[in-house]
C-alpha cells in the first residue's frame, strides 16, 4: 500500500492539466471552473486555463500561477475552437483536460484528431434537459441534444455538479448514474469569504436603511428575474423593502420595463456586473435565487458562506442539495411569485442563524472540492 500511495503521487506531481473553457463571462459555471484551475495549481499543478477566446467578467482574477492560454476562435466558432484546441494538445499534450460549457464536444473532437493521450474529462455544470428544452437556436437545437448523447459517453470520466444533473445526464445519455461522478463546485474560498467584509459603497446599505433583498446572475430567460420583481411588488405591499439584482444580460430593458410597470423604480435597483457580489451579499437580508434551472446553484452557497439567509426556487437542480431540502434555507416552485414573495416575508421576520448558515456552506469549500478531483485526476492518470 505505501508503494502504490508513493506511485500515485508521483505520478500526480509530474501531472500537467489544462481546464478548457468558451471564455471567462460572468456567470457560475466560469467561475466554477476558475476556482478549479487556481486549487489544482496550488496544489503544485501545472495548470493552464484554455480559452476559446480570452474574454469576459473574471479575466482579472486569473491566479499567476494559473497558464491563461487563448486560443482566439473565430467565427465559424465551433469549428475554429476545435482545430485551435487541436492544436494546443499537440503542443503541449496535457495529461488531462478538464472540459466544460462544451456542449459540441470541441475537447473530444479535438483530442481524437491531436491523437494525444490526454484523457479527457468533461464537466456538466448546468440541468442539460432544460437547457435543451429553453435553447432558442434553430439551428443547434436537436444537433446539441444528439452530440451529447453520442459523445459525451465516450470522455475518460463524466463529472456533474449535482446529484439532479448527474441524474439528469445519466437519463440523457443512456448511462448507469454510478458511472458519473457528483463533485460540487468549488465556490467557497477564502477569497470570497475576504471579499465579503469589503464596505458596500451604495447609500442602500448604510446602518438603519431598509432591508435588501438581493439577486445575482445574468439578466437571461433562466435566472427568471421578473419572477423576483413580481414577488418583491408583493413584499412591498405588506412591508418597506429594497431589491438588488447585480448582474449584465438580454434581459435588461425587458427587466427594466416591468419595474416601472409595477411602480418600483424607486425601490429596485439593477446596477450591472460587479467584481465583489459577496460584500453585498453579507449585507443584504436576503438573498433571493428565482432560477428555473440550475446546475447547481454557485450563489445559493456563496450567500450563506457570507451568512446570508437563502430562498430559492426548488429548481432542477442543485439549491435543493445546498440548503440540504429547505434545512438551511426555504424552498418554494419555480415561477411562483406568490410563494416567492411569501418566503421572503418570511425570513426577513425570522432568518436562520448565520452561523449555522456559515458552518454549512463548509461543504462547498475550495479545499473540500479540489480534494475530490485530485481523485479524479488519480483514476484516470492510473487508467493512461
Amino acid at each position: 500500500m505505501e508503494v502504490g500511495a508513493s506511485s500515485e503521487h508521483m505520478t500526480l506531481k509530474k501531472t500537467s492539466v489544462g481546464v478548457f473553457l468558451p471564455a471567462l463571462a460572468g456567470g457560475g459555471a466560469e467561475r466554477a471552473m476558475l476556482h478549479l484551475a487556481q486549487g489544482l495549481a496550488e496544489r503544485g499543478i501545472k495548470t493552464d486555463l484554455v480559452l476559446a477566446e480570452a474574454e469576459g467578467d473574471y479575466l482579472e482574477q486569473v491566479s499567476s500561477e494559473v497558464r491563461l492560454i487563448d486560443l482566439k476562435s473565430k467565427f465559424p466558432i465551433v469549428l475554429s475552437k476545435t482545430l485551435a484546441l487541436q492544436r494546443y494538445l499537440q503542443r503541449e499534450q496535457p495529461t488531462v483536460l478538464f472540459s466544460a460549457l462544451d456542449i459540441v464536444s470541441s475537447s473530444l473532437w479535438a483530442k481524437w484528431s491531436s491523437r494525444v493521450p490526454t484523457r479527457v474529462v468533461m464537466c456538466v455544470q448546468t440541468y442539460l434537459s432544460e437547457q435543451f428544452r429553453h435553447d432558442e437556436s434553430s439551428t443547434l437545437k436537436k444537433l446539441r441534444p444528439q452530440m451529447v448523447r453520442w459523445l459525451y459517453p465516450r470522455s475518460d470520466e463524466l463529472v456533474a455538479a449535482s446529484k439532479g444533473t448527474a441524474a439528469d445526464l445519466a437519463q440523457i445519455i443512456n448511462l448507469p448514474l454510478d458511472r458519473i461522478r457528483v463533485i460540487y463546485n468549488p465556490v467557497v474560498t477564502p477569497e470570497v469569504l475576504e471579499k465579503s467584509q469589503a464596505p458596500v459603497d451604495h447609500p442602500w446599505f448604510a446602518p438603519g436603511e431598509l432591508p435588501v433583498i438581493l439577486g445575482v446572475g445574468r439578466l437571461v430567460n433562466q435566472k427568471d428575474f421578473s419572477n423576483l420583481i413580481n414577488a418583491f411588488a408583493q413584499v412591498r405591499r405588506v412591508r418597506p423593502a429594497r431589491l438588488m439584482i447585480l448582474g449584465e444580460g438580454e434581459q435588461r430593458q425587458q427587466l427594466e420595463d416591468l419595474i416601472l410597470k409595477l411602480g418600483l423604480e424607486n425601490d429596485v435597483a439593477m446596477p450591472g456586473f460587479v467584481d465583489n457580489p459577496y460584500a453585498y451579499m453579507s449585507k443584504a437580508a436576503v438573498f433571493a435565487l428565482s432560477s428555473k434551472y440550475e446546475g447547481f446553484g454557485n450563489v445559493v452557497a456563496e450567500a450563506i458562506a457570507t451568512g446570508t439567509p437563502v430562498v430559492s426556487t426548488d429548481c432542477p437542480s442543485g439549491p435543493a442539495e445546498i440548503l440540504d431540502n429547505g434545512n438551511y434555507g426555504k424552498l418554494v416552485p419555480v415561477s411562483d411569485s406568490t410563494a416567492l414573495a411569501k418566503a421572503i416575508l418570511e425570513t426577513l421576520d425570522h432568518p436562520i442563524d448565520r452561523e449555522v448558515l456559515k458552518r454549512r456552506s463548509l461543504a462547498f469549500s475550495s479545499d473540500c472540492v479540489v480534494d475530490q478531483y485530485m481523485e479524479v485526476l488519480e483514476r484516470v492518470t492510473q487508467n493512461n
